[in-house]
């Protein structure tokens, strides 16, 4: 499978930096994958979770609470307000878990989009 590169920035510097195979966006009109070779696009995200497959075949999710992303042939750019990457193997996940939930509540977002993404992170959370 064609890789792609993934970066996720947020104001504090630069989240995730990587070759991956896709990744799954929480776009504003709803939750849309991407793989090497899509067609050029920029979009606003939501609060909600990235879902990253990586060049490994090993998931990633980072909880986001807002942004904008550029997709492009080769490379996905993501600028977002706010970043927790839950991984597994994680020593802190519990932590990591609570900070998500956090980032999700400060949102300035709907309920219905706060409550799908708590719901995604609780369910990552049981996962671990």
């Amino acid at each position: 499978m064609e890789l792609m590169k993934l970066e996720i920035v947020t104001p504090e510097g630069v989240t995730y930096d990587a070759d991956i195979k896709q990744v799954t966006l929480p776009g504003a009109e709803g939750e849309f994958g991407v793989l090497a070779g899509h067609a050029t696009l920029v979009s606003l995200l939501k609060a909600g979770v990235i879902t990253i497959e990586t060049k490994d075949s090993k998931k990633l999710d980072v909880a986001i609470n807002s942004g904008y992303v550029k997709v492009d042939e080769s490379k996905v750019s993501c600028i977002v307000d706010g970043a927790v990457a839950l991984t597994a193997g994680d020593n802190d996940i519990a932590k990591k878990i609570e900070e998500a939930r956090n980032l999700l509540k400060s949102a300035q977002a709907s309920d219905t989009a706060i409550a799908a993404a708590m719901g995604k992170v609780e369910h990552i959370g049981k996962s671990y």
